[in-house]
């Protein structure tokens, strides 16, 4: 037995085994093991031949065999295999000992289970001879491949549905909707089990479908989407190349045929009537149109117009985006005394124009709308509509401020009445003249307290006071010179002791109430009671302030700490007026930077009932 074994070498016989058609096959193929034989090889026979390596092929087993019993696969077979048992043959790998059985003497494989090549095409084993007694390997194991033979099992199926496809209307015969396409789970390098060819099973008086490649064309010209809005198109796949007895599946189309803009706007009439009162205010809706499309989406769009010269003047067309009717509305105002009917030329086009069906004919259409104006008894009118007026603030009571006019626009021309509305002038300021309209003032006026007025104004028929028209007014109270110019606060200065001639310490601006209207100009100079003043000086800056300066080396709290300087203030007029204000200057005790570190707390204050004469003596006290 161990002569046997030394330089062991052995051939597999194998047996390929399928099914064709109705007949079979085996193919027994002897296959020399993987190349073992280097210089040096142990495994060198006795004689000095070397051993010849593995090479091997595939198995295939035909899927789906339904016989009763285990499907021969093949053989493998050792040279040195003499017949005695002493080999003992086993597998491993995929399916070893459960799909696939091999007989340990004969080496004879077999599948046991019924097998699909769609779910898997093969399987990968390893073939080994051991020693029955030592069960040691008499050559290293080999891999061979066990594939599964397919069959057509497999019809072509459509994975991607449902399909939903769309072609434009009045589309050119030929053109393309969409493609299909069936896939087919049998071995597409294997005959034409997986080959697969398209054809039309209903809908072919409309449709075509290439028979390779799935595309779905318009068979017609003349779809219309008006007569037929979606086609339900079914789709056969047949594998096989088509030939008999293949197997097919099938799927339905959906075809929708979306609108092109073929068809132009139609008014259904000719002629449209409405009604509406002349007072009517512009922008009022007078009535609405709509042009009918059999088309769809935005092919319905339409814009409207208003084509003749006098529907332009007075009245305006709109579109009303969402139910694409012609909104007809008052651009002018209507007056029934000089028109009691106008004619409206309404035209309605297609806003998008495919030029491809021009020549089907004019996308737009025409219709006439008669608009009524109806009389009613309207209030009297202002006229002119001037809403300003001026007066001087020192008009006497009952002056004239201005006269306003209306008239009935109707036909009787009722007389008119005026009034104010007193809810605008509670503190009766104004009058007016019932008949006239003439405003008149009603007391005295004063453009500091009230520089402006506005008041309204009521004019109504004189035998129905219902029929009433009202009008803002607006009065300006013009100005006159009858305030003096004061100082605008009640100023406080601080001088240093140290102060030197020349040092500004203080700056001086007024305020007066009159508003003239070429502007304030204002004057300063030091009262005449202050004529004998040395210790300070006054600058009219000609900017409608002034500056206070020293005037003299040094100041003494102890002597004097307060100083009341009186400031004369003018204005320009006319006439002119003027007013006296006083500047406080305090003494103030300074650092060597002129910070002022301590005064007095106490201060002369001029009461307001202070004589002039006592203030005069004040003030020549003080300087």
């Amino acid at each position: 037995m161990a002569k046997g074994l030394q330089g062991f070498s052995w051939t597999m016989l194998l047996l390929f085994c399928a099914i064709q058609e109705l007949g079979s096959w085996a193919v027994h193929t002897a296959v020399e093991g993987p190349g073992l034989g280097q210089p040096g090889d142990p495994a060198l026979l006795a004689g000095g031949r070397v051993k010849r390596g593995w090479v091997w092929n595939q198995f295939f087993v035909v899927e789906e065999y339904t016989g009763t019993e285990p499907l021969y696969v093949g053989k493998i077979h050792s040279d040195s295999d003499e017949g005695d048992g002493s080999i003992k043959y086993t597998i491993s790998g995929e399916g070893a000992g459960t799909i696939f059985l091999i007989d340990e003497i004969t080496g004879d494989i077999h599948a046991t289970e019924r097998l699909d090549r769609e779910q898997k095409t093969f399987y990968t084993l390893r073939a080994q001879a051991r020693d029955r007694q030592t069960d040691q390997l008499l050559e290293p194991e080999s891999e061979f491949i066990i594939k599964v033979q397919d069959i057509n099992d497999s019809e072509p199926r459509f994975l991607e549905g449902p399909y939903i496809g769309s072609v434009a209307e009045l589309s050119p015969i030929g053109t393309s909707v969409m493609q299909v396409m069936a896939s087919d789970a049998d071995d597409p390098t294997y005959g034409s089990s997986a080959r697969v060819v398209y054809s039309v099973l209903e809908g072919e008086q409309h449709f075509t479908v290439d028979s390779k490649t799935g595309v779905i064309r318009t068979a017609v010209a003349d779809l219309d989407r008006e007569t037929q809005d979606r086609y339900e198109v079914v789709i056969r796949a047949t594998d096989m190349a088509g030939q008999l007895g293949g197997l097919s599946g099938s799927t339905t189309v959906t075809i929708v045929v979306t609108d092109v803009n073929d068809n132009p706007p139609r008014f259904p009439q000719k002629m449209y009537q409405f009604s509406i009162v002349e007072t009517a205010p512009v922008g009022t809706a007078i009535g609405r149109v709509k042009a009918e499309d059999f088309d769809v989406g935005e092919n319905t769009d339409m814009t409207y117009q208003v084509k003749d010269e006098e529907g332009v003047e007075m009245f305006k067309v709109t579109t009303d985006s969402n139910t694409q009717e012609a909104v007809i509305t008052v651009q002018k105002p209507l007056d029934y005394e000089s028109k009691k009917v106008h004619t409206v030329v309404v035209e309605a086009l297609n806003k998008f124009v495919d030029p491809r069906f021009v020549d089907l004919g004019t996308f737009r259409d025409q219709t006439i709308v008669r608009v009524s104006v109806l009389d009613v008894d309207e209030p009297p009118e202002f006229r002119p509509p001037s809403n300003l007026m001026e007066v001087q603030e020192d008009a006497r009571v009952g002056s004239v401020v201005g006269v306003v006019t209306a008239l009935d626009p109707d036909t009787a021309n009722h007389p008119v009445r005026y009034a104010i509305d007193r809810s605008t002038d509670s503190e009766r300021i104004f009058d007016i003249d019932a008949k006239t309209g003439a405003i008149v003032t009603g007391k005295v006026l004063d453009r500091e307290t009230a520089g402006w007025h506005n008041i309204t104004v009521l004019a109504m028929e004189a035998d129905n006071h219902s029929q009433v028209s009202r009008a803002s007014l607006r009065i300006r109270i013009l100005d006159v010179n009858d305030n003096p110019p004061e100082l605008a606060t009640p100023y406080e200065a601080a001088v240093c002791e140290d102060a030197k001639p020349g040092q500004l310490i203080q700056t001086i601006s007024v305020v007066d109430r009159d508003e003239p209207q070429s502007g304030h100009h204002f004057y300063f100079t030091l009262a005449p009671e202050a004529t004998n003043n040395h210790h300070f000086s006054l600058l009219d800056i000609q900017d409608n302030t002034a500056a206070v300066h020293t005037q003299r080396v040094g100041f003494n709290r102890q002597e004097q700490d307060v100083y009341l300087l009186p400031i004369l203030v003018v204005d320009s007029g006319p006439p002119a007026l003027s007013s006296t204000g006083t500047l406080t200057i305090r003494v103030c005790g300074c650092d060597s930077n002129g910070a002022i570190q301590s005064c007095n707390s106490t201060a002369y204050v001029v009461s307001a009932t202070l004589s002039p004469g006592a203030l005069i003596a004040l003030l020549c006290w003080s300087f």
